[in-house]
């Protein structure tokens, strides 16, 4: 079978099996294609994406910042995947090295948290010339807008053509060091590019890596249709005891939503949605998108029953619980997506109580000030701008 989505074999002759992907097929501009990917992350989603991008024939380098991560894929010889991608993976290039990854890609994909945009923003200031589209996958609430504020914070003033998917690609897992569990591709994926006048070119160039991807208005949807921010946070706080007991040794989806924590995530996705009609966004409600993303049962979904959602989630069912607060699912869920959120509100004239005392809860749970630590209007570079300005800079760029 020949290799899908490149003109030309992989150096490893590896190809996909029909039974374990999508069907992909090339953009319509062939000569746009994207052959290879520099995948900056080696967490759980990058190597997800390096294992299933690799085995389908593209060519891949995979930076980590901490060479030790890619120790063990070295001394595997690539990346063992599990799940719909089966098998051992070679990849082209591991490198902690980021100018030796991103030289001469045709894409450049940040699979790393919120948290991390920053410092990835840092390092490619001087790499980059705005030839290279660059996928932040996925870019959460307002990913886009950070990293490219951290691009010209940096020194950089090249144009950036950048886009966005509002969650990962992948539900996955790291279940052992060099092994990855890849249990499916995120279905129904929300889609956006900044500026918003690249999204067709963009999104035909992302879509043969990513067929389940679908056309966003701008990154203000996508950003306020991030799923992880509305319920991982009340998961987290108000199983805050259980967490700490046990260390995490509970099913985090199966077991910690119950009846009381479902109705906190309903109160935050209200909030979520009331901010996105007064900016003018069309967004989904959650019990929805937790569908469409093939993440429940339809059962569930017509029920309207979030707690029900959660049980019925095949592809978390076996996710346990993060095992302290110091963890993600707190410090980018929160600080990288409520607090925007929050502050998003507030720019369109929009009270979010239930979201603020979240932010609060956890900000005295950690011992860190999320409102003024997290991603703020002036870190998204929307200080000051009215609701008409802010929907021109997501459409026109800067």
């Amino acid at each position: 079978m020949q290799a899908l989505g490149r003109g030309k074999s992989s150096p490893f002759g590896h190809a996909a099996s029909s039974a374990s992907v999508p069907n992909f097929a090339h953009g319509k501009n062939n000569e746009m294609a994207v052959q290879s990917i520099a995948i900056l992350g080696a967490g759980h989603g990058g190597c997800a994406a390096a294992a299933d991008l690799g085995k389908r024939g593209y060519c891949v380098r995979l930076h980590a910042r901490n060479p030790d991560h890619l120790a063990p894929l070295r001394a595997r010889g690539g990346i063992e995947a599990r799940g719909i991608v089966q098998g051992l993976v070679p990849i082209e290039l591991m490198t902690s090295d980021v100018a030796q990854a991103v030289h001469g890609a045709d894409l450049i994909m940040l699979v790393v948290p919120s948290v991390a945009h920053a410092h990835y923003a840092r390092a490619l200031a001087r790499l980059i010339d705005g030839s290279q589209p660059i996928f932040i996958n996925p870019g959460h609430t307002g990913g886009g807008l950070h990293f490219q504020q951290e691009l010209r914070k940096a020194g950089y003033r090249g144009s950036v053509r950048s886009c966005e998917t509002v969650t990962l690609t992948y539900i996955a897992r790291m279940e052992a060091p060099g092994v990855v569990g890849i249990y499916s591709y995120t279905k129904q994926l929300r889609f956006a590019a900044l500026p918003g006048r690249e999204a067709a070119a963009l999104f035909e160039l992302i879509k043969p890596l990513y067929p389940e991807i679908r056309q966003a208005a701008n990154v203000l949807e996508t950003g306020l249709s991030n799923l992880n921010a509305v319920f991982h946070p009340p998961g987290m706080i108000m199983n805050a005891g259980w967490i700490e007991h046990t260390g995490g040794d509970f099913l985090f989806y199966r077991e910690g939503f119950t009846g009381a924590v479902a109705t906190v995530t309903a109160a935050v996705d209200a909030e979520r949605m009331a901010i996105a009609r007064a900016l003018g966004i069309a967004v989904t409600p959650f019990i929805d998108v937790f569908y469409e993303a093939g993440l429940t049962t339809k059962a569930a979904r017509d029920s309207r029953d979030i707690a029900r959602a959660c049980k019925e989630s095949e592809p978390n069912k076996t996710i346990k619980s993060p095992p302290s607060l110091d963890h993600r699912y707190v410090h980018e869920d929160v600080g990288y997506g409520l607090v925007p959120m929050a502050a998003l509100g507030g720019l369109a004239g929009v009270p979010a109580p239930t979201i603020a005392a979240l932010v609060q809860l956890a900000s005295l749970a950690v011992g860190v000030d999320y409102m003024r630590e997290g991603l703020t209007l002036d870190r998204l570079g929307l200080a000051g701008k009215s609701p008409s300005e802010l929907l021109h800079l997501v459409q026109e760029g800067v």
